[in-house]
């Protein structure tokens, strides 16, 4: 006998992607339950058959009152008293410990549907929720440039139709049917971005999640605290430590000789679980190999988990574009997510450490999918990971800061994210009103202006008055003039407002890391400003008092390598994505001016 299952949370199918509508309450019957991938098919009371994911149904029960909410894990108990146990005890396994949010995998609220299909595919305004985003994930860095460009450079192809297999000339990438992945994270999400609570973009923004129906997961040094570096034992120095040395504007990075960049251009559609399911992959070639190797999305997100886990600490790591329900096949989506993980990408390859770590470069030049397995297996298992990342970080040849001056210079830094990202959000409210007025009411008005001058020159026409023609053909063409006027100010945001919002809204996402990783370096201070007491105590050795002072002068350079990293990107994105701004408003105002003044040319100087 067929197994009966209750609909416990609203699920809209994709369309020509052989699932199936169902609504909470409903009874349906289950017809195969080893589908595979999270999903299972079943029959409505229509006998419609289609899938649905099988955390948005309970298998054997039928009817009665709404389901309970599938129990959460507790969060992992991490003992932080490492000042109450031995010096050293501290060990790097803590870092592995995550801490997940006491919600089901399936969504709290029906999956969002957009009233039109505008609003689906972020039609004529893509920033329409960027005055509720406190997040803003990732959006698109404007280096990645305009489409046309060498890095914005997209197929001249059709890039939608589904191929089997795709990409041809690439190696397929981490498997289409790689059982180690949960589908669950390509294709199921929260759509668009929203409001976060937890302020300045604490640790649920960094998770990249409001509300949403996947696991949150927190970087590891919102666990851990500083203290698991300041006191752990000397770890050796593997190959990948992180230089810092002063320059000009005072502690940096050490960049790498030739810029890394990298190429996310060619979506392909591909299918899986005999064509039952179906994703969007991507090519990423990077400058130094001009190797491409596909990735779907679900791919730079563990990459961003990755990068956040080990890096989180030291490095702001902005979160990727939103996941979405709806729409992902939909063309104007997939070439939006597609210009967005470009932005992502093009910002991890100019940040020297992330640049430069092994699992970035894993992610660009894996060889086969041996190769990328065993690499990322071994990415899941590095314990230089969240505050443990410092014992990698070399000051080299410079000497031990006075923390009380750090701390005035983090503060000012502080206070200017602070400011910098009150100025970045007001510009969104500006620009996205801008954007809704001149793909709106405003081209009306021009319509309007045209159509009036039109109607006047037909009520012309009609008087029959000989020796009127040039009067009556001028004010047609001045109508048609103001019509095209009008076409103009529609395009023009796509133009050139496009790339200015995607930069705010990246920067929004950047900014809203900062706070976590200056904590960090706040509480690091503070328990060296301990040092005394813990000593007087016998929680620690007045050796371990002079280890806690240098280590954190390691995190302090460090901060301070991080801010000038900061500081340089952003007045090299603004100046650029300003004069791009500046020379397409020229453009388009010149052009207006052009075609005005041909229109008076049409007038006989009385």
């Amino acid at each position: 006998m067929a197994s009966k299952a209750q609909v416990l949370y609203d699920f809209t199918a994709e369309a020509g992607n052989n699932e199936l509508s169902v609504r909470e309450g409903e009874t349906l019957t289950v017809t195969n339950q080893s589908i595979g991938g999270g999903w299972i098919e079943v029959q409505n009371s229509k006998g419609e058959v289609g899938l649905v994911p099988e955390d948005y149904i309970e298998i054997g029960r039928a009817g009665g009152g709404p389901a309970a909410a599938p129990a959460a894990p507790a969060a992992a108990a991490l003992d932080l008293s490492f000042f109450d146990s031995q010096p050293a005890a501290a060990t790097s396994t803590a870092t592995h410990s995550q801490v997940i949010l006491a919600q089901p995998e399936t969504p709290d609220t029906p999956a969002l549907s957009p009233a039109t299909p505008d609003e689906a595919s972020n039609g004529n305004d893509p920033w329409a929720s960027f005055s509720t985003n406190a997040n803003a994930g990732f959006s698109n860095n404007w280096a990645a440039q305009p489409q046309g460009t060498e890095t914005g450079r997209t197929s001249t192809h059709d890039p939608w139709a589904s191929a089997a297999p795709a990409h041809p000339q690439a190696y397929q990438g981490p498997g289409a049917d790689d059982d180690e992945w949960d589908d669950e994270w390509d294709d199921k999400s929260t759509g668009g971005y929203g409001e976060s609570e937890a302020g300045e973009g604490g640790a649920i923004n960094r998770g990249g999640a409001t509300g949403t129906s996947m696991k949150i997961k927190f970087p590891s040094f919102s666990k851990s605290g500083p203290e698991l570096y300041l006191l752990s034992k000397p770890t050796p120095k593997g190959k990948d430590r992180l230089l810092i040395y002063m320059g000009e504007v005072g502690p940096i990075w050490s960049y790498p000789e030739a810029a890394l960049d990298c190429v996310v251009a060619d979506p392909k559609k591909g299918t899986k679980l005999y064509g039952l399911k179906s994703y969007i992959e991507y090519q990423v070639s990077p400058n130094t190999t001009n190797r491409p190797v596909n990735h779907r999305y679900k791919h730079f997100d563990w990459l961003y988990e990755r990068l956040l886990d080990k890096f989180g600490s030291a490095v702001p790591i902005p979160s990727l574009p939103d996941k979405q329900v709806t729409g992902r096949f939909e063309e104007e989506f997939i070439k939006m997510r597609m210009e967005r993980l470009q932005g992502w990408m093009t910002r991890m390859c100019r940040h020297p450490v992330i640049a430069t770590s092994e699992v970035f470069q894993l992610f660009l030049t894996y060889k086969d999918e041996k190769d990328w397995k065993m690499g990322k297996r071994k990415a899941e298992k590095d314990e230089a990971v969240g505050a443990m990342i410092f014992s990698t970080i070399e000051p080299e040849g410079l000497p031990e800061l006075d923390l009380m001056e750090v701390e005035q210079k983090c503060e000012q830094f502080n206070r200017f994210t602070k400011s910098m990202d009150d100025g970045v959000k007001d510009l969104l409210t500006v620009g996205q009103e801008h954007w809704k007025r001149c793909t709106g009411p405003l081209p009306k008005e021009y319509q309007r202006i045209g159509k009036g001058f039109q109607n006047l020159a037909s009520v012309f026409n009609s008087s029959g008055y000989e020796g009127e023609a040039t009067l009556t053909d001028a004010l047609t063409e001045a109508g048609k003039t103001y019509e095209e006027i009008a076409a103009m100010v529609a395009e023009q945001p796509k133009k050139d407002l496009h790339y200015l919002m995607e930069t705010n809204n990246e920067y929004k996402g950047l900014l809203g890391c900062f706070p976590d990783t200056i904590g960090v370096h706040k509480s690091a201070i503070e328990k060296v400003k301990e040092g005394d007491k813990l000593v007087a105590t016998s929680k620690i050795t007045a050796a371990d008092k002079i280890t806690m002072a240098k280590r954190a002068s390691t995190m302090s350079y460090a901060l301070q390598a991080e801010m000038n990293h900061f500081h340089s990107n952003r007045i090299y994105d603004y100046n650029r994505v300003m004069r791009l701004y500046l020379e397409e408003q020229v453009k388009f105002y010149e052009t207006i001016a052009e075609k005005l003044k041909h229109a008076h040319g049409q007038f006989t100087a009385m």
